[in-house]
């Protein structure tokens, strides 16, 4: 929704600027400038990605305009899912806790949070790392080394997007360029032509230039960063796994080493302490104690 209202106003204030200075606003309609620009640019866009890129941008951008980054609620979720799983492994062992990893889909702790198995990754990221605190050989240390890796080649996969539509915002002033010296060609076609019809051919090849501009840094680039400050939002979650299980696997209790990962999440969106409390106690906590969170806070 905001990406649509700043659109709303970036091209309100163009037009109404440009109509209150007197110009034909009629003029800026260039469908021929704005093909040349948006095919160019898509044509490069494909030269310069592969297909899986291409596709993850389309995502992105789906993502982007819808603004789908964790809220409070899946926070709550994968705090509930990780206590469920660690209070199981410290209350029953390695055997009750591994079907739930080796088949999340059908496992009764993983179902009661739908927002978690609909993230396909960040399960499967949930599951490899419970199975090697199942296997016990790995210390902590190894562990948060292996994470490490794991989340820069996440971050790495999750920006390519980001990369792409970037390109794309950087190469558009050139575009625009391309377009309006085909366009001054045109008009030198036209040379034995009136005045009047020379200065519109002319007004229509600079049209080029400041679409390619404008598309540059009044659409692309802002989508650009738009879709970078989701995708790192929704690695967010991975790093409160990561500082949650690194904390059990130091044998912090399972209540406890929630709040690891509970400290990690934004101001905006971090869930309080009675609100993580309420949650695990729904799931079936017992006698866990939020006096221990408030001391470890």
């Amino acid at each position: 929704m905001t990406i649509l209202i700043g659109l709303f106003i970036a091209g309100a204030s163009l037009i109404g600027g440009f109509a209150a200075l007197g110009g034909k606003v009629s003029v800026l309609w260039q469908p021929w400038e704005l093909l040349i620009i948006l095919g160019v640019a898509v044509g490069a866009f494909v030269v310069a990605n592969p297909m899986k890129t291409i596709r993850g941008t389309v995502f992105a951008v789906s993502d982007a305009l819808r603004n789908a980054v964790p809220n409070k609620r899946e926070y709550l979720d994968v705090l509930a899912l990780l206590y469920g799983l660690m209070r199981e492994l410290r209350a029953k062992g390695r055997n009750q806790v591994e079907p739930h990893i080796e088949d999340p889909n059908t496992s009764q702790i993983f179902q009661k949070y739908p927002t978690v198995l609909r993230n396909a990754n960040l399960t499967t990221f949930i599951c490899d790392y419970f199975r090697l605190i199942i296997v016990g050989n790995a210390r902590a240390h190894e562990i948060e080394a292996l994470m490490d890796e794991e989340l820069q080649t996440i971050h790495r996969d999750q920006m390519k997007p980001f990369h792409a539509m970037s390109s794309v915002a950087d190469a558009l002033p050139a575009i625009g360029i391309i377009a309006a010296v085909l366009g001054v060609i045109k008009a030198m076609g036209a040379i034995d032509q009136s005045p009047q019809l020379l200065g519109s051919l002319i007004g229509a090849a600079l049209v080029g230039t400041f679409v390619g501009i404008f598309f540059s840094y009044s659409l692309f680039g802002p989508l650009a960063v738009k879709i970078k400050s989701v995708r790192e939002s929704r690695l967010r979650t991975y790093i409160v796994v990561k500082q949650t299980l690194l904390a059990f696997m130091n044998g912090a209790d399972p209540q406890i080493a929630l709040e690891h990962g509970r400290k990690t999440i934004s101001d905006h969106d971090r869930p309080t302490i009675d609100e993580v409390e309420n949650e695990t106690m729904s799931a079936g906590s017992g006698g866990d104690n939020v006096q221990d969170l408030q001391g470890a806070a």
